[in-house]
């Protein structure tokens, strides 16, 4: 073997791709979309689990453990996945499709939509590694998830932020008649708005924190960096306000408009999503259909097919990261 061989670049290993979002020291809980599925069930016997083949890693092995009766394993066929839930949903049963994002929109999308989506069916898919959250490259990441889904008709769709988030969505979209799309953060997953005196509710906006400046606009995990942003801000550079939105699909609009009526204040949309057809662009249309011209900044994830490799790196690189947001407000506002 020559010696140029061996100067090849060594593998990431899989803890380096896959990785927690959570900062180290931070508080976590672990598996809380599995505890509260099994919290779920313990009320409701028509709930059942079901994935293919990733009961591990998307917290499923939780509810297995407790109702091994109810764990119905698909095997790696996503589509099979999506048309079986109908039919158990057909049944009478409440079926949590559980399996990487990218394979329930983008593999399994036509099975939701015909199967699930058009009989109003009551499945509720729960989706780990959505957007940027592994750093395996466009195979994985689910960049587009949001507006693959957006564009069913009927479909409900739900982004948690953290650990609690996650607990009280998982109870709402049992609440909740019809089909859901839940993006799905799992492992050890942050706890950041049980200081917010925070409650989930389906369909509305909550405002974390007021500010004068500067109005993030978030779902999901960048919610947490905004309210880092936030923090990091407040010791002069501004004073940023955070409103959350859980729920993308239907969209509190009215809350959205209220806030954004506020005159003087830079308002930015943070997602971890691709700029094209998310959150942005549906708090956009909100905005000129309100006839409200605030000015309005994106931090989103570039229409592009986005690299592999360490989750740090790759959040800095891509704009999503605390740092990268607090140098970004900063420029704006000057």
């Amino acid at each position: 073997m020559s010696a140029a061989t061996n100067t090849a670049k060594p593998r990431l290993t899989t803890s380096a791709m896959i990785a927690s979002i959570a900062a180290e020291g931070q508080r976590t809980r672990t598996a809380p979309f599995g505890h509260a599925l099994v919290a779920e069930a313990e009320k409701r016997p028509e709930i059942v689990g079901m994935t293919a083949d990733l009961s591990k890693y998307t917290d499923l092995h939780i509810f297995s453990q407790a109702f091994p009766e109810r764990h119905l394993q698909m095997g790696m066929a996503e589509q099979l996945l999506m048309a079986a839930a109908g039919g158990m949903a057909k049944e009478g049963f409440m079926p949590f499709a559980t399996t990487y994002a990218v394979f329930a929109t983008r593999r399994a999308y036509d099975f939701i939509h015909q199967v699930i989506a058009e009989e109003n069916l009551n499945v509720k898919i729960c989706a780990a590694l959505p957007g940027l959250t592994t750093g395996y490259g466009p195979s994985h990441q689910a960049t587009e998830d949001i507006a693959l889904m957006r564009g069913i008709p009927g479909l409900t769709i739900v982004d948690p932020c953290d650990a609690l988030d996650t607990e009280q969505a998982v109870s709402a979209i049992a609440e909740h008649k019809g089909p859901v799309y839940m993006r799905l953060l799992r492992g050890k997953v942050p706890l950041v708005l049980d200081e917010y005196d925070y409650k989930f509710e389906l369909g509305k906006a909550k405002l974390l924190r007021d500010g004068k400046d500067v109005l993030i606009i978030s779902t999901g995990l960048m919610t947490m960096r905004a309210l880092e942003v936030a923090q990091a801000m407040s010791g002069g550079a501004a004073d940023v306000g955070v409103l959350h939105v859980p729920t993308i699909k239907p969209l509190d609009e009215e809350t959205i408009i209220e806030q954004c009526r506020r005159s003087g204040r830079l308002v930015i949309v943070a997602e971890n999503h691709s700029r094209v057809g998310g959150l942005s662009e549906a708090v956009a249309m909100t905005l000129m259909q309100a006839r409200l011209q605030p000015e309005f900044k994106v931090v989103a994830l570039p229409d592009q097919f986005l690299d592999a490799g360490a989750l740090p790196t790759l959040h800095d690189r891509y704009g999503i990261s605390t740092a990268m947001m607090v140098e970004n407000i900063k420029q704006w506002l000057k």
